[in-house]
């Protein structure tokens, strides 16, 4: 699994497959992927950059979708709980799952300057993680890896 975000591609394709996926999943179990959930995934998914809820309210809300907070949490808590976007806990924001329906435990790579966000996999620090809680004793219920830096782009750009 490649890092997604830093790099040039079509996020018209992220987005569409994106849906596509989430679309299908709900279809086999039977949720309701109603149009404010849909449409919370394509913004999410249009760009790979953390928002906030009220962010994605303000879109939301000029596109007659209901401007009160619950409207995007109830949202954004049915992406989340269902694999099809990520709670960014450093931000305190959202982005929309770059690999759906793929059994991962994400890490993110956060830029400081742009606030790209790109989603690799965290399998090597999880195997890390588990095996130390496992020497003190613990189970390792959520674990969430972020790390902010600066991403490709805004390396280039900042002076030496």
């Amino acid at each position: 699994m490649d890092p997604v975000g830093f790099h040039q591609h079509d996020h018209e394709t992220c987005k569409t497959g994106g849906v596509a996926a989430a679309d299908a999943y709900c279809v086999a179990r039977g949720l309701q992927f109603t149009p404010v959930r849909r449409r919370t995934l394509e913004v999410l998914l249009s760009e790979h950059r953390a928002m906030g809820a009220y962010d994605l309210l303000e879109v939301l809300g000029a596109e007659g979708f209901g401007s009160q907070p619950p409207v995007v949490y109830r949202a954004l808590d049915f992406l989340v709980k269902n694999g099809f976007a990520h709670k960014i806990e450093r931000l305190n924001a959202f982005v929309g799952c770059v690999h759906p329906g793929a059994d991962h435990t994400p890490a993110f790579l956060i830029c400081r300057a742009c606030d790209t966000v790109a989603e690799t996999r965290a399998r090597p620090a999880m195997t890390l993680l588990r095996d130390l809680a496992d020497e003190a004793g613990f189970a390792v219920e959520r674990a969430v890896i972020e790390a902010e830096g600066l991403c490709p782009n805004c390396r280039e750009a900042a002076p030496e």
